[in-house]
């Protein structure tokens, strides 16, 4: 039988754990600090976030289209489609990509050596940083050649900018001529939802009999729908890319002009796709489209991913634009 002394250190110490226990219990988990934030949700299911090798950051960027035409089609290799069209002395070609610029002496160009009637057509591009107004940087269809002062052009192009202000990229299309003489423009002006001058980005144009799609990403940010053959490029166009001096309008129309002070203007392309059916293709060649239907069209997700882009960072349409003659552009009034 133990002590009394003993039995007494036992109680004692069965009563100091007892009462131990019940404060854990009231006092629960120890909690996170007060300025440690929760972790963020994960994405909703069948919404998942853009791919980021794209280098959209997931908090700036628009809607998930859902469907990603580049991801369908194979790149090629410049050479293979390619071959310098004027300023050969301001290209240089590696593994890298090709890189073209623009000095005092010259710009640069490129052009597809096949003509085309519909495809897909896309480029990775990075751009120069700084003060950069008055330079064009270009990826556009043409038929300017074949059709000289009655030429079609589908164009994407990257006007330069002062140091406080960001790339504008412009989407246009001339129809048979009105790029020519008397100018008639259908231009949409976009401001990015990211830098193009941090990483590279891809953009494309899918051209069919239907339509005509301008992309970013991936991500559509403008669709120009056949509405008549009078307003819609139908004959075959090459492709081209070029960087060149457009200081008479491309700045704040005209303000800024390129300064040689800050040359060579620089831009590289990349990850050229041109994929579809040439003008010798047979006639049962199966056109392009930018979403999985066969008949053509976008979704409806890729339809709220461009709304959502012409909402934010659209910043000129020239349906919306009262100083132009509609007259001239009568799909703006179908």
């Amino acid at each position: 039988m133990p002590s009394p002394s003993l039995f007494f250190v036992i109680i004692t110490l069965a009563l100091f754990l007892s009462s131990s226990i019940t404060a854990a219990a009231k006092t629960g988990p120890k909690k996170p600090p007060p300025n440690h934030p929760p972790p963020p949700p994960p994405p909703p299911p069948n919404h998942p976030r853009l791919p980021r090798q794209h280098g959209i950051t997931t908090t700036k960027a628009p809607p998930h289209p859902g469907y990603l035409p580049s991801s369908k089609f194979k790149p090629t290799s410049f050479r293979k489609c390619y071959r310098n069209l004027w300023g050969e002395g301001h290209q240089k070609l590696d593994p890298s990509g090709l890189t073209v610029w623009l000095d005092r002496a010259s710009g640069s160009g490129f052009k597809s050596v096949k003509p085309y009637r519909s495809g897909y057509f896309g480029t990775s591009i990075k751009l120069q940083s700084g003060y950069t107004a008055g330079v064009n940087t270009a990826f556009y269809l043409s038929n300017s050649e074949a059709h000289p002062g009655n030429h079609d052009e589908v164009d994407i192009e990257f006007l330069g900018k002062t140091f406080d202000e960001p790339y504008t990229l412009q989407t246009n299309v001339y129809i048979r001529g009105s790029g020519d003489g008397r100018i008639i423009g259908r231009e949409m002006k976009f401001h990015l939802w990211f830098d193009p001058t941090k990483n590279f980005h891809h953009y494309a144009i899918i051209w069919n009999p239907r339509e005509l799609i301008f992309l970013v990403d991936d991500v559509p940010i403008r669709r120009y729908a056949r509405k008549s053959a009078a307003t819609f490029p139908l004959r075959p166009m090459w492709v081209y890319g070029s960087i060149w001096d457009a200081s008479a309008w491309a700045t704040d129309d005209g303000k800024y002009k390129a300064d040689y002070r800050y040359q060579p203007f620089v831009a590289t392309y990349k990850n050229f796709k041109a994929t579809g059916c040439t003008a010798y293709a047979p006639r049962w060649c199966r056109a392009a489209t930018a979403s999985p239907y066969r008949s053509g069209g976008m979704t409806r997700q890729q339809y709220s991913a461009m709304r959502w882009v012409q909402r934010n960072h659209m910043v000129y349409n020239y349906c919306w634009d009262s100083s132009r003659d509609r007259s001239l552009t009568p799909e703006c009034r179908m």
